[in-house]
């Protein structure tokens, strides 16, 4: 079944992986006649609740800080029983005690969707965790709470790499955490495809994920081990030593994760520059938080639609197309945003009614096979790739793309599919392009800000046509460099001379093949 298991490491990363759950809970079909498009034996598990029924419910860990996670209780209603058959007969027969912190009670869409009435609308203000806008049941193996830190602490900040390191640590040594928590889920799949961590990378969560996934590549071989790495963005003056030690535990990180993970995705919380339709709150992690789950949800799509004439899309056809030199791991995710009613007005090439990926183009314009520029590849409206980089000639060694609507082939500059092309490009680092097509939208639901819903866009949209992409690019080298930059500035660091080589180790997997020497040399 090309299982796949998720592991989410702190509040950012389940505001994200929230919005990720309930665009999958929404595939589901609950009549004879109609078969989802999605294979939700892929991401979710079956089950049996407390009183018998089947359940189905997420692959998926979920940590979180004490009070990280709202009004959510580990015991929801599908495995719901009395609390006297909990509670089991001890030595003690006596009177017991029991002092519990006050509860957080639930917001007005939550007990809307407890009573199985209609939600009413959410804004910035009613969501203040990412349980306000959840839609899914958990098993309660899923939900993990560590309560040595708590959520917004002034006095003890989850903030630094080597707390969150030293955390993982002293709990796997008590609990062993791979096999108390993970390893229940890895051995229910028949066919795991790969694990995917989705997890703040910039302060103290940076560090936990670290050693997390030292055991996971320990444990799962060669498993594909997807990273989507959350960063956040300081602003003004008052922030800059903040500033300076995130981008510290960012460099960390991708030392000691992204040589670990098959493939690391850096997504930045803002924009350097956004399209006239995003009408985004920039300060509303609910906001930041949907606008990645887009591009997340959407590039993974083609690992989890069902298979079409017997071929499966999984983790490693993507970094197949990514990975063009065996050492080109971290990808940059874009995306652009269009109301699908307006494709269809643009478009005279009719996409196949099957909502699985029904074709793969190979972007080739060239009589022999071999193009020498980037000119076939479309510019994206949104880039979540952190950093500002400023390379203008900037160099694509690999992408592959996910179109979701009826996007016109024109502009998009499709060729012919040629098995032969990419054997002909790779040694001369031409690009190696992969754009996938299905019809099936991206939904926009009630737990979704509206982001997407300005006059460009036209209102009354329930779901968006979505364009995202995964690129290796010489960008990312780019970002490497700058970020060797601020650890070369940095006093104090005990272990800066190998962070150091090891940033400038892996640029070189983004220049070699299409930089001069002199260029090189101003390195």
């Amino acid at each position: 079944m090309h299982e796949i298991v998720t592991l989410q490491l702190g509040q950012r990363s389940n505001y994200l992986a929230t919005h990720f759950w309930n665009t999958q809970e929404s595939y589901f079909t609950y009549s004879e006649n109609e078969e989802s498009p999605i294979d939700h034996d892929v991401h979710f598990r079956p089950g049996l609740g407390a009183d018998g029924s089947e359940t189905f419910t997420p692959r998926t860990v979920i940590y979180d800080l004490k009070g990280g996670f709202g009004s959510m209780r580990k015991i929801n209603a599908l495995y719901d029983i009395d609390d006297a058959q909990q509670m089991p007969k001890g030595l003690w027969d006596g009177n017991i005690a029991v002092q519990t912190q006050q509860a957080i009670g639930q917001n007005d869409y939550q007990r809307s969707l407890d009573a199985g009435l209609e939600p009413p609308p959410l804004d910035s203000e009613t969501v203040r965790y990412w349980s306000d806008f959840n839609r899914v049941f958990y098993h309660p193996r899923s939900i993990i709470q560590l309560n040595e830190y708590e959520l917004h602490s002034g006095l003890m900040p989850f903030e630094d790499w080597d707390a969150g390191e030293e955390l993982f640590v002293n709990l796997d040594k008590e609990h062993d955490l791979l096999d108390r928590d993970l390893r229940p889920f890895a051995e229910e799949a028949d066919q795991l495809q790969g694990l995917q961590v989705v997890t703040g990378t910039d302060d103290a969560w940076g560090g936990f994920a670290a050693r997390y996934i030292d055991g996971l590549r320990d444990e799962f071989g060669k498993k594909n081990i997807w990273v989507w790495a959350l960063e956040e963005t300081e602003k003004g003056p008052r922030h800059q030593e903040k500033r300076g030690l995130k981008k510290i535990n960012a460099a960390r990180s991708i030392q000691d994760v992204a040589s670990q993970a098959s493939l690391y995705i850096p997504i930045a919380a803002g924009l350097a520059s956004s399209p006239s339709y995003l009408n985004f709150e920039d300060h509303s992690p609910w906001h930041i938080s949907a606008l990645q789950a887009t591009a997340v949800e959407s590039i993974g799509l083609p690992s989890r639609l069902r298979a079409l004439g017997g071929r499966r899309r999984t983790f490693q056809t993507l970094e197949d197309v990514l990975n063009t030199n065996n050492h080109q791991t971290i990808a940059k995710l874009e995306l652009s945003i269009l109301n699908p009613r307006s494709l269809n007005l643009q478009s005279s090439n009719t996409a196949s009614k099957d909502p699985r990926v029904t074709e793969k183009d190979f972007a080739d314009t060239s009589e022999d096979g071999v193009h020498s520029t980037n000119a076939c590849l479309t510019t994206m409206d949104i880039d979540l790739f952190p950093g500002n980089q400023q390379n203008h000639s900037k160099h694509i060694f690999g992408r592959a793309e996910i179109l979701r609507g009826n996007w016109p082939s024109q502009a998009l500059g499709l060729g012919e599919d040629d098995d032969n092309s990419r054997l002909r490009r790779r040694p001369v680092a031409l690009p190696i392009i992969e754009r996938y097509r299905t019809s099936l939208l991206f939904p926009l639901l009630d737990s979704f800000p509206k982001i997407y819903n300005n006059t460009s866009l036209s209102s009354g949209l329930n779901s968006v046509a979505v364009h995202a992409s995964l690129s290796t690019t010489s960008e990312v080298g780019e970002r490497l460099k700058g970020l060797e930059d601020v650890v070369q500035r940095t006093r104090g660091f005990e272990e800066r001379e190998l962070l150091l080589n090891s940033l400038g180790e892996m640029r070189e997997a983004y220049e070699d093949g299409w930089k001069c020497s002199d260029e090189e040399d101003d390195y």
